[in-house]
This record gives structure tokens, sequence and C-alpha cells, in this order.
């Protein structure tokens, strides 16, 4: 019963699934805000770089994390999809290192090994690798050993993009939600019912969490759900890739699959890419936080928390728009006109942030 109406209307299941995890979120962030306050379970390590200097917990995460895997647990069993495994595993072993630094910090090394290994399991047992590049960078198809070690760093790249992006009230959740919900949408026109699961089992997680977060937050995701975000969202984006492969056999779904799903990601991928060229080029370590992140920046111009979740959204929408309407167009053109937008917002912020510190 359960497998024909899935098949013959899957859509209920989609929004069953983001509900679900939604009411998860909705009905277990109070407990959490609560128990935080009581046993005083907060970092304090950071506040230089943080806009509140009152203590709110960052543990926000742990709501989105337990949704999300009780969400796929339930559906997993439905359409028996083993590769949600990995995914849940991962989650798992990336939530607690994220728990860890929530309460009481963690050192960089521990940090990047236990991402080495989360980003290790889901590419040699859950199959989340890239086998090919479509000619970005003029490589096509990868061997194994390099698909696979391009699909680990990929991973972690990703994990620390959105850890990065978090540090003004909803920009994390809010991105993430619009990434998740975009992947669910795709691979529900795809047909691909196990990936759309995954997705909207996200968005529902972080929809129920940002109803808290939005400013002013009375939680925060923490490095709990910024690196789940990220983890997943990678998983989703390579997956995205793979199945929309073009062999010259297959017709896949959606052309320009690299690029798409870049211009998915693009406001962190962008964010992470321009501070740590910054970085590098002030010689300083890349991984050293500063205030110098795009929504610091549109900060220093005097938009408030709500103006800047809304013009980053509105960043990525727009990109996100733009290279699926241009699909046929390639991938070598499609991420140029995707790295021309994202120059010109950053050029119109440097000269906006200019003209205001000549006047002031």
């Amino acid at each position: 019963m359960f497998n024909d109406l899935l098949y013959s209307h899957p859509s209920y299941f989609y929004v069953a699934i983001f509900l679900l995890a939604f009411s998860v979120v909705i009905l277990s962030i109070p407990s959490i805000i609560y128990t935080s306050l009581k046993y005083g379970l907060f970092d304090k390590n950071d506040l230089y770089r943080k806009n509140h200097k009152r203590n709110i917990s960052r543990l926000g995460g742990l709501a989105i994390v337990g949704s999300f895997t009780v969400s796929i647990l339930l559906f997993s069993s439905v359409i028996n999809f083993k590769e949600a495994n990995f995914l849940i595993a991962s989650c798992i072993i990336l939530s607690a290192l994220g728990l860890k630094d929530d309460v009481y910090g963690t050192n960089t090394s521990t940090k990047f090994i236990l991402q080495i290994v989360v980003a290790f399991i889901l590419v040699f047992f859950g199959a989340f690798r890239l086998s090919s590049l479509y000619g970005v960078l003029n490589i096509g198809d990868m061997p194994l050993i390099w698909g696979s070690l391009f699909s680990i760093a990929l991973i972690i790249f990703l994990n620390n993009a959105f850890n990065l992006i978090d540090g003004i009230d909803g920009l994390a959740a809010g991105i993430g939600i619009l990434t998740s919900l975009t992947f669910g949408v795709l691979f529900a026109v795809m047909n691909q019912i196990p990936y759309a699961f995954i997705a909207f089992a996200l968005a529902g997680g972080i929809g129920g969490f940002l109803k808290y977060n939005w400013f002013p937050a009375k939680i925060f995701m923490g490095d709990t759900g910024a690196l789940i975000i990220g983890l997943i969202s990678a998983a989703l984006a390579i997956k995205f890739i793979e199945l929309n492969k073009f062999t010259g056999v297959n017709k896949p779904d959606f052309y320009s699959a690299p690029a798409i799903a870049v211009a998915v990601l693009v406001v962190p991928i962008f964010d992470s890419l321009r501070v740590f060229c910054i970085r590098i080029l002030k010689r300083s370590s890349p991984f050293k936080g500063d205030r110098n992140h795009i929504h610091h920046r549109l900060e220093r111009l005097g938009l408030k928390p709500n103006s800047i979740v809304l013009a980053s959204l509105g960043l990525n929408i727009t990109i996100m728009i733009a290279t699926i309407l241009l699909q046929r167009l390639g991938n070598f053109m499609l991420i140029i006109l995707i790295i021309s937008i994202c120059v010109v917002f950053n050029s119109l912020l440097t000269l906006a942030l200019y003209k205001k510190e000549k006047k002031g």
C-alpha cells in the first residue's frame, strides 16, 4: 500500500517528511534553550567575533540533526534506501564533533581529522563520489582515486563553508533552507525519491529552527547545525551532478549539472573562497576567524540582520534562476557567468563601503 502510494503520489510523502522534521524541531527547541540556560552550556571562546554579547544557546543544531535522523530513518524503511545509513552515521559523528565544539571548543586538527573520516565514509561506503567534472577546469572523467579525493575535499570545504556564513541571525539557516528546498525540487523533478526525501527532511528541520533563529535570535545552530547542513548539502550536490551525467547515451534531466550545483550553493562557496584568498594574500591563516565576510561588510553598510539575509537570498536566487534557465550554455560559460555576477556584486559592495567611509 505504502509503495503504491509512494510511487503514484510522491508529493504527499515530500510534504509529510518536511512537516515531520519541522514539527520535531519546533517542539524540541524550547527544551534545548531551557537546558542550556539551566546548565550554562555555552561556548564563550569567540565572543569577539559575535554580534551578541549575551549568552545564547548554540545547541540548535542538535534539533536539526535529530529531526533529520528521525525523519530519514522512518521514510528510508519504506523505500529500503541503504545509502541513508551511511549518511546518518556521518551526521552522528559530525554532530558529536560539533556539540563538543559548541560547548567546550575543539582544536583545528581534531575537527579536520574527523571531517576527513566522515567524508571518507560518505565517499567510499555511501558512494557519494564524483566521477567526472564535465570539462570544468578542463577535467573530464576522473579515475576512482582522484574522483574520491576530490569528493572528500569538496565535502570538507562545504562543511566549513556553511560554518563560515553562520555569523548573522538567520543567514546560515536561510541559505540552508533555500539550498535544501531547491535540491528537493530538482530531485523530485528527476523522480529521484530517496534524495528528494533527504533534501526535504533537511529543509523541514531548518525551517523549524529558523522560527527561533530569525532576528532577534533565541538560539543559534552552532557548529553542530552548520556542519550537518554543509555535509548533507555536499552529498546532495554530488548526487545531483552524478545522476545528470551525460554519457552520450542517456538524456539527463538537467544539463550543466556542476554549474547548477555551484549556483545552488553559491553564497557559501563565494564567501568562503573570497575570505580564504584575502587571508592568504595577507599571509595569515585561512582558518583564522575575522569580520571580513560578506555579511559583515553588509552590516558595516548599515543593513540589519533581516535585510542581510534577504540580500544574500536574493543574490543566491538570482544566480540559481539564471543558471537553470541558461543550462544549455554549458558548464564553462555558466561558471564564468556565476563568477562575473559575484565579482560585480562584490565590487558594488566595496564601492559602497568606500563611499561610506569617505563620507565618515
